[in-house]
C-alpha cells in the first residue's frame, strides 16, 4: 500500500534507511496512519460544507465538485506534486499521505515551483475551501457558517503543526521544514540537491 520502510527512495543515495537522522523528524515515508490522520483532519470541513451547501441549493454541489476533482486530480498534481522527491517512485499512482492514489500524468520534476505554480495552487485552495463560506454569507447561514469556519482553520492548524512541518516537498509554499533539515535531505538525495542548486561545503 505505501513504500518499504526499509528501502531509501528512488532519489536517495544511501542503500540503507538505518541510522538515518531524518527518520523521526522528516516524512520519507508513509504509513496508513498517517493517511487516516489526513482525512480526520479535513473530512469534517468537506462534511460540514456538503451539508451547508445541500441546504443553500443542491445544483450548488455541481460547480463545486467539479473544481475539487479538477483542481486534486489533476492541477495540484502538475503544479505542486510533480516537485516532490515521493513523485519520483515507480508505480502510476501517488503514494502519499495528502493524494493516495492520484495518477501521476505528468513527468518528476524536481526543484522549485514557479511563482506561477505557486499562485494556480493557492488559489485553487482559497476556491475551493472559500466556495462554500461565500454560500453561507450569501444566504445567511451563519450557524453552517461559523462551525465550516472553524473545521477549516482547525485542519489548516493541525496539517502545519504536524504535516506541513516534516514534508519532504520543499516547493510547496505551504511547506515548513527548516533549513538543516533540507541540508540533511539535500546530501542524502543529490539529485534532488542538484535541482535546487544546493551545493555542498567540499
Amino acid at each position: 500500500m505505501f513504500l518499504d520502510f526499509r528501502k531509501p527512495l528512488k532519489t536517495c543515495s544511501q542503500s540503507s534507511c538505518e541510522d538515518c537522522p531524518l527518520t523521526d523528524s522528516l516524512h520519507c515515508h508513509f504509513k496508513g496512519i498517517d493517511l487516516a490522520k489526513f482525512l480526520a483532519a479535513v473530512f469534517p470541513a468537506f462534511v460540514i460544507g456538503s451539508i451547508g451547501i445541500y441546504r443553500s441549493g443542491i445544483w450548488f454541489f455541481i460547480p463545486w465538485f467539479a473544481l475539487i476533482l479538477l483542481y486534486f486530480g489533476l492541477i495540484e498534481i502538475r503544479v505542486m506534486c510533480s516537485h516532490c522527491p515521493h513523485y519520483a517512485e515507480a508505480g502510476s499512482t501517488l503514494k502519499c499521505w495528502a493524494n493516495y492514489g492520484m495518477p501521476k500524468l505528468w513527468r518528476y520534476r524536481p526543484g522549485p515551483m514557479s511563482g506561477m505554480e505557486k499562485g494556480i495552487f493557492l488559489a485553487g485552495l482559497v476556491l475551493i475551501f472559500g466556495y462554500p463560506m461565500g454560500l453561507f454569507l450569501a444566504f445567511s447561514n451563519w450557524l453552517i457558517a461559523g462551525l465550516y469556519g472553524i473545521s477549516v482553520v482547525g485542519a489548516y492548524i493541525y496539517m502545519r503543526r504536524t504535516m506541513c512541518s516534516h514534508c519532504m516537498n520543499f516547493a510547496c509554499p505551504l511547506n515548513l521544514v527548516d533549513n538543516d533539515r533540507r541540508e540533511a535531505f539535500f546530501k542524502r538525495n543529490p539529485s534532488t540537491a542538484v535541482a535546487w542548486g544546493y551545493k555542498q561545503e567540499s
